[in-house]
């Protein structure tokens, strides 16, 4: 059963719509509906025309959006945001503003039978689609070697060796089915001082959530084809939660801006590179320490935007 009242607490509301710029009859796009939540607020702002395509991978959050976003001048699409390209294109249209919010949501971290989170313990899943490969099938199949890369690379964990070889060593035994059982063996992978000092499970969880769900590729191709759906003067704007995410974002877009790329002993440029888009704020945005009291899964938010010349 989905609580429509607490589906997904949006982050940086105000901010985001005004890096959006919203215009009446404009046409913008949400890749990652989720609750609904921002965007009902970009709906309620248009009139005269003005469109929303409402999308997300996961079935609870269309079902989610399609109760708050009834009557109004909103399309819902089940669909991953790599294809919002494609969805502009059906329709033929381009977007004047489109908005990404990475990450999990409230709703999935929350709703225990999802298997997201090591606070509750549920069957090893983290499918934000609800198809393809659970997580249990990851750490039950993968080797010792490639568990222990994704742990590293996608956690940035430091122990990730010591806790791959407790996973591998206890599926010799038995399949690894639930989120407590992960996340003891996370636990008995680090060592005594770390698990005093707080729960040593995010990095990991967080490794095996991006794996499953193949999230920094799915945001790598989403940025090519996001601000190639743009009108001119139109924007994309991306609050990112970890700094694998952000690193992503910031590249890309420092590389939209970016004029003559001609080798830097050359007196002159010949290549005639112009930017193709302006930064509409030189430094990411963070939440205010009100938001945060609020809401404090908000702390590790940034927000940065584009804007297509």
């Amino acid at each position: 059963m989905i609580d429509h009242r607490v589906y997904h607490v949006p982050v940086m509301l105000e901010e985001v719509l005004s890096d959006l710029n919203i215009k009446p009859d404009g046409v913008y796009l949400d890749g990652t509906c989720g609750g609904a939540n921002h965007s009902f607020a970009i709906a309620e702002r248009l009139t005269c025309g003005g469109q929303l395509y409402a999308m997300d991978q996961d079935p609870d959050a269309i079902a989610e959006a399609t109760v708050r976003l009834a009557g109004m001048p909103a399309v819902i699409v089940h669909a991953n945001f790599t294809e919002l390209g494609k969805v502009l294109a059906e329709h033929h249209t381009k977007a004047d503003g489109i908005l990404l919010d990475l990450g999990v949501s409230s709703h999935e971290l929350d709703e225990g039978s999802r298997g997201f989170s090591y606070h509750q313990d549920a069957p090893l899943d983290m499918r934000m689609s609800q198809t393809g490969r659970t997580a249990a099938d990851l750490v039950n199949t993968l080797t010792e070697r490639e568990l222990s890369d994704i742990i590293f690379r996608y956690g940035e964990e430091k122990f990730s060796r010591q806790i791959a070889a407790q996973i591998v060593a206890a599926r010799e035994k038995k399949p690894i089915e639930t989120t407590s059982e992960l996340a003891e063996l996370i636990k008995k992978g680090v060592p005594a001082k770390m698990r005093r000092e707080k729960n040593p499970c995010k990095k990991t969880f967080q490794a095996i959530r991006i794996a499953v769900n193949d999230e920094l590729n799915c945001l790598t191709a989403a940025l090519e084809t996001a601000f190639e759906s743009l009108n001119p003067g139109g924007r994309l704007v991306i609050l990112t939660f970890h700094s694998l995410e952000d690193r992503i974002v910031k590249q890309a877009f420092a590389k939209r801006c970016t004029g003559c790329i001609c080798p830097p002993e050359f007196p002159v440029c010949v290549c005639g590179h112009k930017p193709e888009g302006r930064l509409v704020h030189r430094k990411p945005l963070t939440a205010t320490a009100e938001e945060l009291a609020r809401n404090p899964r908000s702390h590790s938010a940034k927000l940065r935007s584009i804007e297509k010349l």
